[in-house]
């Protein structure tokens, strides 16, 4: 499950948990993006900081795992790269890429997008407010055949609200593990006034 998790919060939790029941899937490896292509127009939080709430945000859960493979590759974060390791390392294993509907919506401007497709069995994620029709209209009839949809449950959570919610002093208690809310604040992370505090590690 690759995303940038900025951060991590319930939605994505049960959007991971619905595709695992719905594809009966072994293992969901948690990817945060190290070097996100797409987000360049906002500053990103540093990787280690994102990958730690999603390791303490999956905390108790044997079927999750988080990955810092993207986080250790220099350069873009392609998910094709990411998804040739795992081939590597698993040559035998049947791969699953989920990610939410919006962010399969622009896997045209993806890097090498049909050898993605060829690589995996990619999932979309309907997530509330995304329109699912909007997959046909967006591409060509092979490339919808090779999308898998999964509905996650309606959960009206993100993170550009969670971060907003945090700069101007709003809780964001219950949307967002405990442990996550913690750490945000321990790390002062999206606090309008303040640097967040230094990666150790």
């Amino acid at each position: 499950m690759g995303g940038t998790f900025d951060p991590v919060h319930f939605g994505h939790l049960l959007a991971a948990e619905a595709a695992r029941e719905a594809l009966q899937l072994d293992r969901v490896v948690w990817l945060p993006a190290g070097d996100p292509p797409h987000k360049q127009a906002r500053p990103i939080t540093p990787a280690e900081h994102r990958l730690e709430m999603v390791r303490r945000a999956i905390e108790g859960n044997p079927t999750f795992e988080a990955s810092r493979l993207e986080l250790d590759r220099e350069g873009p974060s392609y998910t094709l790269d990411t998804l040739k390791w795992f081939h590597g390392e698993h040559p035998d294993a049947e791969l699953y890429f989920l990610t939410g509907m919006d962010t399969v919506l622009e896997l045209h401007t993806w890097h090498r997008p049909r050898e993605v497709l060829a690589a995996c069995r990619m999932v979309a994620m309907v997530r509330p407010g995304v329109d699912d029709a909007a997959l046909i209209r967006a591409f060509q009839a092979e490339l919808t055949r090779a999308v898998i949809r999964v509905n996650s449950p309606r959960v009206e959570i993100s993170a550009t609200d969670l971060r907003e919610r945090v700069a101007r002093g709003a809780s964001i208690r219950y949307r967002t593990p405990d442990a996550v809310c913690d750490y945000i604040i321990a790390n002062r992370l999206y606090q309008a006034h303040e640097a967040p505090a230094p990666v150790v590690g």
